[in-house]
């Protein structure tokens, strides 16, 4: 039975992981230009901030894609086991994407000539801050209820050969025979 915030998260997934791979390729190639010296580029362009902000927009597009591939396993089992990896993934790439978001913030500050290239990284970081934000909360959303996500202490699968509760341990069983 699909849940709220399954419904919800793998449209958002899917969304996040196209513009991850778009900051992906537009970064690197500005990137590529800035270490060549072409900074006179008519589509790109730069100020003090841009090396920064680069390095650290690949980075948060790598960890945004590879917290994207976790986040589909997620929801293809959608169970509190998969949640870990994922929700793990997906913070580090939201915190990454963030201090992305504040070099951003700091290059549009310090003003100057910026090509069409560089203002869409910009703008796609800044976009992809606020959603990966969303798309954390409601991957986590099932901590409060086992209506929005997997609850911790679902019995719908088992474990060790019994159902029951997954937090405890079915009780030993004794064993019967000799000892050698």
């Amino acid at each position: 039975m699909a849940t709220v915030g399954r419904n919800v998260a793998a449209p958002l997934l899917f969304l996040n992981l196209i513009m991850y791979f778009i900051v992906l390729g537009f970064s690197s190639w500005c990137l590529n230009r800035f270490i060549n010296g072409q900074t006179y580029h008519p589509s790109f362009g730069g100020n003090g901030a841009t090396m920064f902000f680069l390095t650290f927009s690949i980075l948060a597009a790598i960890l945004g894609i590879v917290s994207k591939f976790l986040g589909g396993n997620h929801m293809r089992t959608w169970r509190s086991d998969s949640l870990a990896s994922a929700g793990a993934a997906s913070v580090v790439a939201w915190g990454v994407t963030a201090l992305a978001f504040g070099l951003a913030c700091k290059e549009i500050n310090i003003g100057g000539h910026r090509g069409w290239r560089l203002k869409m990284v910009e703008a796609f970081i800044i976009i992809l801050t606020f959603t990966q934000l969303l798309y954390v909360l409601l991957i986590h959303a099932g901590l409060f209820s086992s209506r929005y996500g997997p609850g911790y202490r679902d019995t719908d699968y088992p474990m060790g050969g019994t159902t029951g509760d997954p937090m405890h341990k079915p009780a030993p069983v004794p064993a019967t025979g000799t000892r050698v």
